[in-house]
């Protein structure tokens, strides 16, 4: 039934010079959620993105199906609606509606006794020889005359909705309107590294983040052997599911123990934990710079442990030069649940295994280190520059692939 499917943007709409660049990533992100589909067509015409196939052919059922699950993951869309597009001309738009309509039709009539209806029509070309209402009034005969006229007209809060857009070129009729995640298209900011753990802020923060234009690449620590393979594999796992998103970022697994050996020996053990995250600040910062990396990303949020304290994190954030982007900031735990959910990485979260951080930590962390105290324990750690060198040297890197599109 279905030719073609409608992108509308809203953000990137405001963008002024800068929209065509927006528009051409949005189509290459586009092309790239459903490069399994073969064959398809992907345009730009006047404000909109159009998706239809090189022979003009309808969608099938299992087709539609990974558009609809695949273009709720392109940022930067508001909504889509899979249309019957045809020619600007009264009699197709009306073969059009009544070939359709039945589906919605039916299904409403399954649900309840008495059904309404609305037709929304809008006229772009102003030359087409009946005006918007005039083309309302058409449509609505032949949906009345299909069903009796058993269906009455509500114009305000109708169980099935008819559009119809009429322009110079082509005209298209739909019924549904499907939200996308809105935001900007991922490639259109600059690419940024991501701390990323095996708990639920981390992978909304690059959820967040991604949302805004940026492409994550990941960075994750590990304490081998105080911490099992099953803290690594958990990581990948999360990393699949944020790489549906984008095109596949890239994961460097760290192994942090042999700092935190010498931090657990030579520092005050109430501040191994602020100490443990400059020292992954560090890290984190050289393999951005070797990466192209601009901005290192947290899923810190204020309050919410012991090292994330304003003090806490003032202290932690003295260890890097770099710009560190923490979207969570201002959210409580149901927010960062609510939208992991979202996302469709809170049941690979919940998982409990240890982390980095739970290795030799205290049973009461300072909740205030002053950067100069938090500096002067440093002073204690014998060459720990060498130490972190060796650290990113023994890093390793590998491409997560997301989940397989399959279609049956």
């Amino acid at each position: 039934m279905y030719n073609a499917i409608i992108c509308r943007y809203h953000e990137i709409a405001i963008k002024g010079n800068n929209r065509n660049m927006f528009e051409r990533q949005m189509v290459d992100n586009i092309q790239y959620l459903l490069r399994v589909l073969d064959k398809l067509k992907i345009l730009r015409i006047r404000g909109r993105i159009w998706i239809e196939k090189k022979d003009k052919s309808t969608f099938s059922s299992q087709e539609l199906t990974v558009i609809r699950e695949q273009l709720t993951k392109a940022f930067g869309l508001e909504s889509f609606s899979p249309v019957i597009m045809c020619h600007p001309e009264m009699e197709e738009l009306k073969n059009a509606v009544s070939s359709s309509c039945g589906e919605f039709c039916d299904r409403a009539f399954a649900a309840k006794p008495a059904v309404s209806f609305r037709i929304r029509a809008k006229r772009s070309d102003k030359d087409f020889p009946l005006d918007s209402k005039q083309i309302e009034i058409e449509l609505a005969a032949v949906v009345g005359s299909k069903y009796d006229d058993k269906m009455t007209v509500d114009l305000d809060n109708a169980d099935v909705s008819v559009y119809c857009e009429v322009r110079r070129e082509f005209a298209f009729v739909y019924y549904e309107s499907i939200r996308g995640p809105g935001g900007l298209p991922v490639n259109s900011n600059a690419p940024v590294l991501a701390l990323l753990s095996g708990g639920i802020d981390s992978p909304v923060a690059c959820y967040m983040t991604m949302k805004r234009g940026c492409r994550v690449n990941f960075i994750t620590f590990h304490s081998a052997p105080y911490t099992p393979q099953e803290t690594i594999d958990k990581v990948k796992r999360i990393a699949a599911v944020i790489n549906r998103y984008q095109p596949a970022g890239k994961l460097h697994i760290c192994n942090l123990a042999p700092i935190q050996k010498q931090i657990r020996d030579n520092c005050n053990p109430r501040f191994r934990t602020v100490l443990y995250r400059r020292m992954m600040f560090r890290i984190a910062e050289k393999v951005a710079e070797n990466t192209k990396c601009r901005a290192l990303v947290t899923g810190e949020s204020l309050g919410q442990v012991a090292s994330q304290t304003v003090a806490n994190m003032d202290t932690i954030n003295r260890a890097t030069n770099m710009l560190v982007i923490r979207p969570l900031v201002g959210m409580d735990k149901l927010e960062a649940i609510r939208m992991s959910c979202q996302m469709g990485a809170f049941d690979i979260s919940k998982e409990q295994t240890p982390d980095s951080c739970t290795v030799f930590a205290p049973d009461s962390p300072a909740t205030s280190v002053p950067p100069h105290k938090a500096e002067e324990d440093e002073r204690h750690l014998p060459g720990y520059d060498d130490v972190l060198n060796e650290i990113v040297a023994n890093i390793e890197t590998v491409v997560i692939e997301p989940d397989t599109i399959i279609l049956t």
